[in-house]
Order: C-alpha cells, then structure tokens, then sequence
C-alpha cells in the first residue's frame, strides 16, 4: 500500500505513513478484539490467531512499507514519523512475541490504540498545514471575512453565478490588458 514515487527510479515505491497508520489501526483492533476473548485464557484459539494477525500487520509495515530505500524519499517532516511508526512497530512485535499473560496483552491492545491515534492526530494535522489546497481554502476564508466586513453591495443581488464568472472574467481582461 505505498504510494508511488515518480523520479529518476520509477521502480522504487515511497514509504507510506498513511500506510503505517493503517497497519496500526489494523493491529490495534486485532488486539481489542483478543483482550475480549481474556476468559479464554492466552492459549485460546482466537487469542491467538488475533495475536498472530497482529504481528503480521506489524512485519508487512517493517519490512515492506517502511523500508529505508522508501523512507529516504519521504519530506523530512514525513521521515520523521516513519522513523517513530517503525521504532514503535518493533516494539509491538517483540512484546507480542514475548507476552507472558492477558493482562500484558490488555496493556498491550491499549498501548498500540493510543499510539495510532497520537500517530494519526500528528499525521493529518501536519498534512493539512502542508497542504497547497488547504492554503488556498484559507486565503478564500480571509476573502470572505473581509466581504462579509464590507458593507452590503444591493449590485450583486439576483446575479447568476455565470453572469457573476462573466464578469470576473470581464475585470480579469481589464487588468490584463486585452
């Protein structure tokens, strides 16, 4: 599940912390879902088959998304992540591949569901202000701030929105010249 990188190696795909987000999420309900089975005890069939779910999860994300040939194509801010989802993706794996108990196991289902939302929260807020068409929806906020200061223009009242684009376009011309 990682994105496609367009360059001088178009056969080298770029790590993906959306990806990582997704294997974490995957592995967090695994985990949930095992710790409701706790009356069965560890060795149960769905506790385990959870378990192992999870690790599966957690070994695709290390070793084919976040690989280091993928990650070094990332935007440093986007490393940074990968670099903590694969440091805390190794330390899901060998807690789940030494866990002595349920109550380890519940830890271990509440530790990796508060690691995915803290990592998702991160990822999505640093998109968005890196995000061209969020700057954009920005600056048309302001603009309509400082509309709705202006007062009241009654000329505009009852335009369509193509005689509005017509003359857009029309005072477009003018400040271009043609």
């Amino acid at each position: 599940m990682s994105q496609s990188f367009e360059g001088e190696n178009k056969g080298v795909a770029r790590a993906c912390v959306p990806c990582a987000i997704g294997h974490f999420s995957t592995s967090a309900r695994l985990l949930n879902e095992a710790v409701r089975f706790k009356k069965d005890g560890l060795t149960s069939s769905q506790v385990l088959d959870d378990m192992a779910a999870a690790l599966g999860e957690q070994n695709a994300l290390e070793r084919i998304d976040l690989t280091p040939e993928k990650m070094r194509r990332l935007p440093e801010w986007e490393r940074e992540m990968a670099t903590m989802a694969l440091e805390k993706s190794r330390e899901l794996r060998h807690r789940l591949e030494s866990i002595q108990s349920m109550d380890e196991l519940e830890n271990l289902a509440a530790d990796t569901e508060e690691f995915y939302k803290k990592l998702n929260r991160e990822w999505a807020s640093k998109r968005l202000e890196e995000c061209p068409t969020c700057e954009i929806k920005k600056v048309e906020e302001e603009e309509e701030q400082e509309t709705q200061e202006k007062p009241l223009d009654l000329s505009e009242y009852g335009k369509t929105a193509s005689e509005k684009r017509r003359q857009l376009m029309e005072e477009i011309r003018f400040e271009i010249g043609q």
